[in-house]
């Protein structure tokens, strides 16, 4: 017949066990006396050693994070006088493998049994990629915030110098924020690492989708560039300037006109990549070269500091034709 209690013991040992290693819960003891460590088989696979009555604190040690080693050093000498539990995180350095681990147990050499310290290791990896990436992706969005508020303090100012009143000024700088919000929905991560925030056919066609809303005249915005990423620096300023060349265009160009078609064509020949906005169809217009108002300062010098790259025009009286040619390099930013 069999002993009911030692069943019970047994069962006890075998949930616990399980529950264990359910929990992903590696056991350890450390003789505060020999300095002996004895650990378990998910212990010796977290540190990647092998069972041994003979592991000591200075062989763990080796395998803490150099950044890491000394302060945990200081915390598991300090536990031996701190009454009550104690937890530590750290990273462990293995090959070129980096490990999150969580130490826990109870402290205090008063009461201790046997002088042996008992308490479990967790490999918490995956929780401290996820705060590392919640604490990325809160300095990125406080990096972007600031950077709309500073380049929306700047287009206020300047527009306010060129506008001739206050509706006026109220629609330029409408318009802008909108060109630059409508850019910014589309920063995203893009594979194969070719820049970081959205294509570069996506500026234009998102940009210039309101031209060519689904009128009677849809489809005379035709765009045709390299299929290429570019950063999210490189979009913001990028919407700027198409945005002041649709303006433009929309004043005194072809998109003035529902008979006007417009044409954005692209190429990349070694580390260049060349832009022609072609407008054909709308009214005659002058020679606008001698054009000095803030939209053109602003798409000349963000072309030429920005994108370290030359801009164009040819005032041809069947309709303009602006070509850019811009540093590759500097879309990726």
């Amino acid at each position: 017949m069999s002993n009911p209690i030692s069943n019970a013991s047994r069962w006890n040992e075998i949930a616990l066990r399980r529950a264990i290693d359910a929990a992903g819960v590696a056991l350890w003891s450390w003789n505060v006396d020999t300095d002996y460590f004895d650990m378990d088989e998910r212990s010796c696979e977290l540190w990647d050693v092998l069972p041994s009555g003979n592991l000591t604190f200075a062989d763990l040690s080796e395998k803490i994070h150099p950044a890491d080693r000394d302060r945990v050093q200081a915390a598991f000498t300090a536990t031996r006088a701190v009454i009550g539990p104690f937890e530590i995180d750290f990273r462990t350095l293995i090959g070129h493998k980096v490990r999150w681990i969580s130490a826990r147990g109870r402290g205090s050499d008063e009461d201790i049994v046997n002088r042996v310290m008992m308490g479990v290791f967790l490999d918490v990896t995956g929780r401290k990629q996820a705060e590392e990436s919640n604490e990325l992706l809160a300095g990125e969005m406080s990096h972007r915030v600031k950077n709309l508020l500073a380049i929306a303090s700047v287009l206020a100012r300047v527009t306010s110098k060129s506008a001739e009143n206050v509706g006026d000024m109220t629609s330029q700088l409408v318009n802008r924020l909108s060109a630059l919000g409508r850019a910014h929905d589309l920063v995203r991560p893009l594979p194969g690492h070719q820049g970081t925030a959205a294509l570069l056919g996506d500026i234009f066609t998102v940009l210039l989708t309101p031209y060519d809303d689904g009128t009677a005249f849809a489809g005379r915005i035709r765009i045709a560039v390299p299929r290429m990423g570019i950063g999210e620096h490189a979009a913001t300023a990028l919407a700027l300037v198409v945005h002041e060349l649709a303006t433009n265009s929309l004043k005194y160009g072809s998109l003035s006109s529902s008979e006007g078609v417009l044409d954005v064509s692209g190429s990349v020949v070694d580390d260049r990549v060349h832009i022609v906005w072609t407008e054909r169809g709308g009214p005659e217009i002058a020679d606008l070269s001698s054009d000095h108002g803030f939209g053109s300062k602003l798409v000349r010098s963000t072309v030429e500091d920005t994108f370290r790259g030359t801009i164009t025009y040819d005032w041809a009286t069947e309709g303009a034709v602006v070509s850019l040619d811009l540093k590759a390099e500097s879309l990726a930013s």
